[in-house]
């Protein structure tokens, strides 16, 4: 009798633990919490691009002026085009 019970406690707190679990998982899983984690993530990806081009222009122009240095050493004479942003 007491083996029947041990065996019905561990399957009766497995299946509690199922029972949770999975209760959890379809609570995140409701279209709305999907969709107000696309919408958090999808925020920042604006600001990140806008970051990156920063960045990209920041080292563009340090480059160019290391490239315009080496030029004007040699004495090429290289002339200047301005490209707008």
């Amino acid at each position: 009798m007491v083996k029947r019970f041990f065996w019905f406690a561990i399957g009766a707190g497995f299946a509690l633990f199922v029972y949770v679990k999975l209760r959890g998982y379809l609570r995140r899983a409701r279209p709305s919490v999907i969709g107000s984690r696309v919408a958090d993530s999808a925020a920042g990806v604006g600001d990140r691009a806008q970051d990156f081009v920063g960045r990209v222009r920041a080292a563009m122009a340090e480059r160019e002026a290391e490239l315009r240095e080496v030029f004007d050493e040699r004495g090429a004479g290289v002339e200047r085009f301005d490209v707008p942003e």
